[in-house]
């Protein structure tokens, strides 16, 4: 529509556009004369009131996102086909914002783009919970401002982030089931970039059922990951002879990434962030010795789905796997650092809740895990050696005895619950709850190099002493 708040003449196209549009068919007609007059207003404002230039620009881009609300359709000099490109960024492309407008009937998004930028996308729906996917080839995300997540029409938030190497997702919450009714591409006007716009419109259950779904594309990659992760579970674990012959392997699992921020601080700092930080570090410590060999299952911002986390850890042969994470609670009086091994029952409530939040990491990104074989389920969800859990137990043991000497920890700090990461039937495996980034000592302390040296060291001397222990029990 056309926005009228700066000026008479506008108010009055407005006024116009609104009695004619729906009921005469004149929206076609109308559209250019209303961008013709916003494009008067912002010549007059930067001709003679250069303090509301900005201003009335902003406002001409609105005009132009809105163009097809009021017209029903686009023109063709608005609008371009979205045409395949390389999926390669090109002289420093990327997506500068992100901005959501509640239309009545329809909620809109778009997400402008640098004027060099390729418009390569896809858009597909996913249920349980209802969500709007978009993967954006070779475009990176570089907004000059954090845009607001507060839920806006049929949107209930979103987020963003690198999901492959090349792509780049958002994924849009929604409360309810909807459709794209529409989604197009506009040419850079006016100053203003490429712009990829979705309209959204609330639709029945049966309409939503019958289109959403994983494109075929990302089916055939994810059998492929499933293929992959049951031939991983097919490799024997390793006799104890070979084991001696070697360095310990340890693994470090950053948790979330990409478009799966994890948690948010108090500052506004991500988990995902400070959990890589930290990994790196305690990574760099753990070579240093020259005891170990180390693996990181993620060593840059990007996505990784739960089953690659533990397929990595068994490709390595690990003979330990470390997942590193920072909690979040309503209370922020709450603080202290946390361990967890594995048990399909929980230890408390809080235990629980935490679980389930950390297995929801594959949904929040935007995965359809109702494809999931049977194997790889079964591996996932099912499989967990006592012996395993048992070595999990006593290294955690020695975490808390190190880190407690440097760092505040819950009661009890050693806890347990259903963490799918956490699942190598082989592979003894902890999740570290470095702090809480609600709590602001924590924070502080999670976002100061000087505490991760000094706990990354706490939690080197913990690995030394668990494979100390199990040397000392003979060959392992």
């Amino acid at each position: 529509m056309c926005h009228g708040k700066n000026g008479a003449l506008r108010r009055s196209f407005m006024r116009f556009e609104w009695q004619n549009i729906g009921r005469e068919g004149l929206g076609s007609r109308l559209a250019p004369v209303c961008l013709l007059a916003a494009g008067l207003a912002v010549a007059l404002a930067v001709s003679t009131a250069p303090a509301r230039a900005a201003d009335l620009a902003d406002l001409l881009r609105q005009d132009l996102e809105n163009a097809a609300l009021t017209t029903g359709a686009l023109n063709d000099s608005a609008a371009v086909p979205v045409s395949p490109s390389n999926g390669l960024a090109q002289g420093g492309a990327s997506i500068t914002s992100i901005r959501i407008g509640d239309h009545g009937s329809q909620t809109r998004f778009v997400m402008e783009l640098s004027d060099s930028a390729s418009a390569d996308y896809r858009v597909f729906t996913l249920s349980d919970p209802y969500r709007v996917v978009i993967d954006i080839k070779g475009v990176p995300f570089n907004l000059v401002e954090e845009p607001a997540r507060k839920g806006v029409g049929l949107v209930s938030g979103y987020r963003y982030g690198r999901f492959q190497a090349d792509t780049y997702r958002v994924v849009i919450d929604t409360g309810q089931p909807v459709a794209v009714s529409r989604d197009f591409v506009l040419d850079p006007q006016a100053g203003f970039g490429r712009r990829i716009v979705l309209d959204l419109a609330p639709t029945d259950l049966a309409t939503f059922a019958a289109r959403a779904g994983t494109p075929e594309s990302e089916k055939a990659a994810a059998a492929e990951a499933a293929q992959e992760m049951a031939a991983v579970s097919a490799v024997p674990v390793s006799p104890p002879a070979s084991r001696l012959e070697r360095r310990r392997v340890v693994v470090i699992d950053a948790g979330h990434g990409g478009v799966d921020p994890g948690t948010h601080g108090r500052s506004g700092v991500q988990e995902k962030d400070v959990v890589l930080t930290f990994a790196k570090r305690l990574g760099d410590t753990l070579r240093s010795s020259g005891r170990y060999d180390v693996y990181l299952t993620r060593d840059s911002d990007m996505f990784l789905p739960l089953r690659r986390r533990v397929a990595i850890a068994r490709q390595h042969k690990a003979d330990l796997f470390i997942s590193i994470h920072a909690d979040s609670i309503q209370k922020p009086t709450v603080r202290g650092m946390s361990v967890y091994t594995l048990s399909e029952t929980a230890s408390d409530k809080e235990a629980a809740a935490l679980a389930r939040k950390e297995n929801q990491s594959d949904l929040i990104a935007g995965l359809d895990l109702q494809g999931e074989s049977p194997e790889v389920t079964g591996i996932l969800i099912d499989l967990a050696q006592r012996e395993t859990k048992n070595y999990a137990s006593r290294f955690a043991k020695s975490v808390v005895d190190y880190a407690s000497q440097n760092t505040a920890t819950l009661d009890p700090a050693h806890r347990f619950a259903g963490f799918v990461v956490l699942k190598a039937p082989d592979v003894p495996s902890v999740l570290i709850e470095l702090g809480f980034l609600t709590n602001s000592q924590d924070e502080k302390q999670l976002t100061s190099p000087a505490w991760h040296s000094k706990m990354a060291l706490s939690l080197s001397r913990a690995v030394d002493r668990y494979f100390g222990d199990r040397m000392a029990e003979g060959p392992n």
